[in-house]
């Protein structure tokens, strides 16, 4: 994947080397633990691990953080900034009014509109203050979950989370908040969060055949560059996980979406270029 020398956008506030805002007390490590196992295994939300980490101890300071905005001079946070650059200059070409979220950098921990927010729950996007959080030690957790180590499997994995700040804009996220609300037990509740993430991985695709387009070439992604992306999908779908946790696959409990369905609405996305072909809640 080329990237280096695309267009710097600047969004991103660095929260790295500041400390979590407090590590988690009582609960301790057990609290941190258990939150990523809930995220990694299960694929349950940040927001709901964040709330079980506050029942098993009370989280530490919860005071706003404010990190340094701009472009970080690293290569790794330059990485997230020319990405999300392109990803919002995609996204303003496919929808009016389109209006880029924040890209949070921190490491361990650290506050969001959504609650505390702790590395163990990977990659996120908080609706409540419609920022995308990332820890960059993620990338290791990644390869070591089975997912590639390669540049386009980390940008696929930033793409998904401004996808969700699209459904964010769009207002698919409250439909389906309001579904799951309304559905009658936990397996029809989990469909719609299943449909809410592959359309996240479908927009990813999208964004990726578009990628060059937008950026006169600075920013290119490739057929081979997809099959990293198509190896880290199928790495965190929700039955790999569950396997590699040690327990069986329960497709009732999906909340993400099995291997297949990922790597296919990646798959439909970067084929098409167009996220008018993204309706994962057709079948609904």
């Amino acid at each position: 994947m080329k990237w280096q020398g695309g267009r710097r956008g600047g969004g991103i506030e660095d929260r790295r080397g500041m400390g979590g805002g407090g590590a988690v007390a009582g609960g301790g490590i057990g609290a941190l633990i258990l939150a990523g196992v809930l995220y990694f295994v299960f694929g349950v939300d940040p927001q709901t691990t964040t709330q079980l980490a506050g029942q098993l101890g009370k989280l530490g300071d919860a005071g706003a953080q404010d990190g340094q905005r701009g472009t970080p001079e690293d290569e790794a946070g330059l990485f997230v900034d020319v990405i999300g650059t392109n990803i919002n200059d995609v996204w303003s070409g496919f929808m009016d009014g389109y209006t880029p979220p924040t890209t949070v950098l921190y490491e361990q921990g650290t506050q969001t509109g959504c609650g505390y927010g702790q590395s163990a729950m990977g990659p996120f996007y908080c609706p409540a203050d419609r920022q995308v959080y990332l820890d960059l030690s993620f990338w290791g957790d990644l390869q070591r979950l089975g997912g590639s180590g390669a540049d386009f499997a980390k940008a696929y994995v930033i793409a998904h989370e401004f996808g969700h700040h699209v459904q964010a804009l769009t207002g698919a996220t409250d439909r389906v908040q309001r579904a799951q609300q309304t559905a009658r037990t936990r397996a029809e509740g989990n469909r719609y969060s299943v449909a809410l993430e592959l359309q996240a991985d479908c927009y990813a695709g999208a964004w990726a055949a578009n990628a060059s387009r937008v950026s006169n070439g600075e920013v290119v992604v490739t057929a081979a560059d997809l099959e990293e992306g198509m190896k880290t999908a199928a790495a965190i779908g929700d039955d790999a996980l569950q396997r590699r946790g040690g327990g069986a696959v329960s497709p009732e409990s999906f909340t993400h979406g099995s291997s297949q369905e990922r790597m296919q609405w990646l798959q439909r996305g970067y084929q098409s270029g167009d996220p008018r072909v993204c309706d994962t809640f057709a079948n609904l």
